[in-house]
């Protein structure tokens, strides 16, 4: 497994963190559990809240026969099964037997061994440009760990101008690379340093969080305006947000190309949905949607300014509204070349979409317009370390979708060109794409 993209904290893999039981591993910060837990009627203290961790697996018992439909109830099966041998359909007939026969042998299963276990390769974490990478150095020097673990890149509050935070982070930027921020010139010099710093460690890819893209022309003074405003405390028009966020991607990008990393954009979150829960839970605990915000024209004009001078970079775009699918797979098709295969990607599809109809509809997507040939494929998005099963559920519908074809009559019952195929999609593109 090649998981380019995950949410898993590097101190956690370095210290060979232990799970005090199923519960911790399983649905501590899994908001994908939390959601159906809500909708089932679970209260909040089961929840998120200060219920034993016992209860609360057995109240996720309780969802899970009711998740018909639903790829919850292909992973939790498949996760009990792949790393606990377990067969048994999770109810609350066998939760106790379940709880206690998992917590029995995750006393023998840290972190470091689920990945070994699932046979990881690559790991690319997800991290803030003022990260130390404390723990990245010192998993790159532990002999004892085979699995390549690296930071990515991840910008999102260096773009975000106009979210509450950019003021309190660009003054945590100056303290890392030592010197004040006042002009526009000075914070694109500091995020430098921090792209050759996250290069020295290994770092090859990026990531930006793009819930609504935007882009507005601009020059160099006006952006300079932008941000000392912004410095100042004063509120920003749209254009003028608009105008800062393309600039920055733009100026990223650049960036990017001169060093041969991967960049990726995952575009459409609608974020923290109802007020009152992100005031009582805080983010990412299960309040956000899916955006319908238009993206054609934006995103055509941030990598066709990249690519008028010929500095666009290998590109990966996540759209995760499904109405964006052939949007994006076209304008990506107008950016392919330079003698790169797959250079611009489709990626996976992810978050609400990564079930079996929403990786359907991308694959298929990106095989009527592009080369599914050539997909870079699965990646877990993930902060749990069961979730590596998800690449068996991607490849097995990869081989679904694949032998559909051939049962239709429209592509030959080739084995080797098939097999060749599917090992592409699932491994050896990705492996070809990142480089490491």
């Amino acid at each position: 497994i090649i998981d380019y993209h995950c949410h898993l904290d590097p101190k956690e893999i370095f210290i060979d963190k232990s799970f005090r039981n199923i519960t911790d591993a399983w649905l501590s910060g899994d908001h994908y559990k939390w959601r159906l837990m809500r909708a089932h009627g679970i209260s909040e203290d089961y929840i998120t809240g200060n219920q034993s961790d016992q209860e609360k697996f057995k109240k996720w018992a309780e969802v899970v026969p009711h998740l018909i439909g639903n790829p919850l109830y292909h992973w939790t099966h498949l996760e009990l099964k792949r790393f606990f041998g377990i067969d048994t359909l999770l109810s609350p007939k066998t939760a106790e037997g379940i709880y206690q026969e998992v917590n029995h042998q995750l006393s023998n299963l840290s972190v470091r061994k689920l990945i070994e276990k699932s046979h990881v390769e690559l790991i690319c974490t997800t991290d803030d440009p003022i990260d130390s990478l404390e723990w990245h150095k010192q998993l790159q020097s532990d002999p004892d760990f085979k699995t390549i673990i690296k930071p990515a890149f991840r910008p999102d509050k260096a773009v975000n101008i106009d979210l509450s935070w950019f003021n309190d982070w660009i003054d945590q930027l100056q303290i890392v690379v030592g010197h004040n921020l006042n002009t526009i010139s000075d914070l694109k010099r500091a995020l430098i340093k921090r792209i050759d710093y996250f290069h020295m460690h290994g770092s090859r890819l990026s990531d930006h969080g793009l819930d609504v893209i935007m882009y507005e022309p601009a020059t160099e003074d006006e952006i300079n305006q932008i941000y000392r405003k912004r410095r100042q405390g004063e509120t920003l028009s749209k254009k003028e947000v608009a105008q800062y966020r393309g600039n920055l991607l733009i100026f990223f990008g650049k960036e990017y190309h001169k060093r041969d990393w991967v960049q990726q954009y995952h575009i459409g979150a609608l974020r923290n949905v109802s007020t009152r829960h992100l005031d009582s839970l805080g983010p990412d605990t299960g309040f956000d949607a899916i955006n319908d915000q238009l993206i054609a024209e934006p995103l055509a004009c941030i990598l066709n300014e990249l690519d008028k001078s010929n500095q666009l970079p290998k590109t990966i775009l996540y759209t995760l509204n499904p109405r964006d699918f052939e949007v994006a797979v076209t304008i990506m098709g107008a950016f392919q070349g330079g003698g790169i295969p797959g250079k611009i990607q489709f990626g996976s599809a992810w978050w609400f979409l990564d079930t079996i109809d929403g990786m359907t509809k991308q694959m298929k997507a990106l095989a009527n317009n592009g080369l599914l040939s050539r997909f870079v494929g699965m990646l877990t998005d993930s902060r749990s370390y069961l979730s590596y099963p998800r690449h068996e559920y991607f490849r097995r519908l990869v081989c679904h979708i694949i032998g559909d074809e051939v049962e239709q009559g429209l592509f030959p019952y080739d084995e080797t060109l098939l097999g060749q195929l599917v090992q592409d999609i699932c491994y050896y593109n990705a492996k070809a794409y990142f480089g490491y």
